[in-house]
This record gives C-alpha cells, sequence and structure tokens, in this order.
C-alpha cells in the first residue's frame, strides 16, 4: 500500500520522501515502485521519459527527521493500534504546526490517532485501497477534531492524484470494509463449512457478481493477517457476529499461511 501511494503522488508531479524502518525496506520499497512503474510503460501508460521523472521524484530513508519539511503526511504503517499511534507522536514533534496528518488506516479510528499530536483539527484518515495505482477511490476519514478545512484538502488532494473521494465517519471499518468483512467472512465459513470448495465460490462471485476476483482470492490479495485485524477491531466494537473471524482464518493465520505476500494463502502463489 505504502509503495502504491508513493507511486501515485509522484505520477501527479509530487516530490515524494518515504519512510521505512530499514534500509532493506526501503530499497524494496523502491523495487516495487520501479516493477509497477515498468509495467505501467509496458502496457503504454507511461512512456520512458515519464517514468523516468516519476521515479526521480522519490526517495527513501530510515530516518523520521528528514520528513521535518514535508507539506503532508499520508502514514500507511502496519495496522497496528499502538504503532501508528507512536508514530503520530512522533510526527507532530518533527513537522510543522501547518502540515496535515493523514492516514491510510482501514479500520483504527482517526480520533486516536488526533490525540496523539497537539493538531487534531490537522488529522485525518485518507483510506487507499489495494493496488493503489489502479484503484480509483480513497475513503475521507473526519474525526469529530477533524476540521472542514482538513476534509476539503482531502477532497482537493484526491483530485490532484485522480481520485475519486467519499466521506465517511470515524467508525472502525468506515464505508467500504463495513460491507466487506461480513461479505468475506461469510466466504471463508461456506468454505469451512464444506458447502462449496474455494475454486467454486470464487468463480461463482467472479461471474455471478461480476467480481473482478473472488472473495478468498481477494483475502490473499489483502492479506490474510490484516484481514483478520480489522474484522477484530470492528467485532470488538459492534459485537454483530458477522464481523467475527472464522476459525479457520484464525487458524490460517496462525500456520503462517497470509496469502500472496507470503506465496501461500487459500491459493498457493509459489513457483
Amino acid at each position: 500500500m505504502g509503495s502504491g501511494i508513493v507511486e501515485v503522488a509522484a505520477r501527479a508531479g509530487q516530490r515524494v520522501m518515504f519512510l521505512e524502518a530499514s534500509d532493506e525496506l526501503v530499497e524494496a520499497g523502491r523495487q516495487r515502485i520501479e516493477t509497477s512503474t515498468l509495467r505501467a510503460v509496458e502496457r503504454q501508460r507511461l512512456s520512458d521519459a515519464e517514468r523516468s521523472q516519476v521515479l526521480g521524484r522519490i526517495a527513501g530513508t530510515t530516518d523520521v527527521n528528514d520528513l521535518a519539511d514535508v507539506d503532508l503526511v499520508i502514514e500507511a504503517a502496519t495496522e497496528d493500534h499502538d504503532t501508528k499511534v507512536a508514530l503520530f507522536r512522533r510526527l507532530d514533534e518533527i513537522t510543522r504546526p501547518d502540515v496535515i496528518l493523514s492516514s491510510n488506516t482501514s479500520s483504527i479510528p482517526i480520533a486516536d490517532l488526533g490525540a496523539a499530536t497537539k493538531r487534531p483539527e490537522r488529522v485525518l484518515g485518507m483510506h487507499f485501497f489495494n493496488p493503489v495505482p489502479v484503484m480509483g477511490l480513497i475513503e475521507l476519514v473526519k474525526a469529530i477534531t477533524t476540521s472542514d478545512e482538513t476534509i476539503e484538502f482531502g477532497r482537493a488532494y484526491g483530485v490532484v492524484l485522480g481520485k475519486t473521494t467519499v466521506e465517511s465517519r470515524d467508525r472502525a471499518g468506515f464505508i467500504v470494509n463495513m460491507l466487506l468483512i461480513p461479505y468475506l467472512n461469510s466466504a471463508v465459513r461456506m468454505l469451512e463449512d464444506g458447502f462449496a470448495t474455494r475454486e467454486d465460490i470464487d468463480t461463482a462471485i467472479h461471474l455471478g457478481l461480476n467480481h473482478p476476483m473472488g472473495p478468498l482470492q481477494l483475502i490473499d490479495l489483502i492479506g490474510l493477517d490484516t484481514h483478520l485485524f480489522v474484522a477484530n477491531v470492528l467485532f470488538e466494537e459492534f459485537k454483530e457476529p458477522t464481523f467475527a473471524p472464522p476459525p479457520l482464518l484464525k487458524r490460517m493465520v496462525t500456520a503462517g499461511r497470509l496469502g500472496r505476500k507470503v506465496g501461500r494463502g487459500f491459493y498457493d502463489y509459489l513457483g
């Protein structure tokens, strides 16, 4: 997600500094962007010259202090409450007071992130969708402390990036995941109960509803661990059974079958 956001911003003419925890992760992020932009050239969506310009606008760092002069922050750290709160607290210390701090979180309350700063009125959610260069939506999430001006900035910046924006209340899951998680959980339960095979479940949705992929394939793309985390957050907030993660999902995460990013999930992607 982070590399996709960096690519989209750079393709929109923005200079981007991205932060990672290690030099290895900086290089991995750079490689993902190089691969994605090369694919765009092959599909004639970018020229070679445009690709060179995009890559020239991007720099990576492992030092959070290098973000001191940025004009906007889009946080896309791991979907962990404490990690994000600590990061927002640090970003609040090193960036200018007028800088907007946004989060790509898919489930964590924006009010919690704003409360970690001295500028809660300038904190909002900007939830992108994977793969970011392809998906055209950003969910803007307004906490009770977020100003109208900050939301208007988010809408305007969405236009700069070529995205459509929608606005959601600051509740776990926002719009998309409030609807998506019960659907995905139902597919896992269907598989778990032996009601249908994984292939038939995915094919039925792909062809019957004209979705680009089936629900189990989508969970593999999202990451089973990410799906489990979001489902737990939703269940904790609303206590509705449809949000509760199925036992099969929990067992697969425990076994390390996390989806495409590790080569194994509901399907195998190795080799």
